[in-house]
Order: C-alpha cells, then sequence, then structure tokens
C-alpha cells in the first residue's frame, strides 16, 4: 500500500485542509509581536511609557503584543515601529 502523505510537503498540507492562509497570518503576527517585544526590551521601555508614546491604552498595547490577534491594523504597526525607531516593511513577494 503506498502512502500519498510521503513526498507532500506541510504547505500542501496546510493547502488541502483549506487553512494555509490562517496559518500564515498567524505565523506572521506570531513574528512581529516577537520582534516588537525583542525591540521593547532593547529599548528598556515600559508597557505604560510605550502607551504614552503611542498615544493610546496599555490596553492597546496588549493586543498589539499578543501573538495571537491577528486583528492589528498596518498603522498601529507602523506607529509602533516608529516609536521603537524601526520601520515597517510590508511586500508582496
Amino acid at each position: 500500500m503506498k502512502n500519498k502523505a510521503i513526498g507532500s510537503s506541510f504547505d500542501d498540507f496546510l493547502a488541502e485542509e483549506g487553512i494555509s492562509e490562517e496559518v500564515e497570518a498567524g505565523a506572521i503576527k506570531k513574528i512581529i509581536a516577537y520582534q516588537l517585544q525583542e525591540a521593547i526590551k532593547r529599548e528598556h521601555l515600559s508597557m505604560t511609557t510605550l502607551a504614552t508614546r503611542l498615544e493610546t491604552s496599555r490596553a492597546a498595547v496588549n493586543r498589539l503584543l499578543d501573538p495571537d490577534n491577528e486583528s492589528i491594523t498596518l498603522l498601529t504597526l507602523k506607529k509602533a515601529a516608529n516609536v521603537l525607531g524601526k520601520k515597517l516593511r510590508v511586500e508582496l513577494v
């Protein structure tokens, strides 16, 4: 008996399950949240200070840093990047 799964990729599996886009979006948000948290550590910023600089609440900062919250806007990400001395780059490949 031949196993159909042998030789197929994880990307193929996700596409077959119809969850490729959802999984990729989740992974991207987790990476961005991690990068933001690392930049915050390097700058020695508290959540309160970051919220003040972003002109928002600590709850909004918590949502921004929540790796499972995928509803963050590009404007919010750009503001956060600017506050942390970074640039936001989005590209289609």
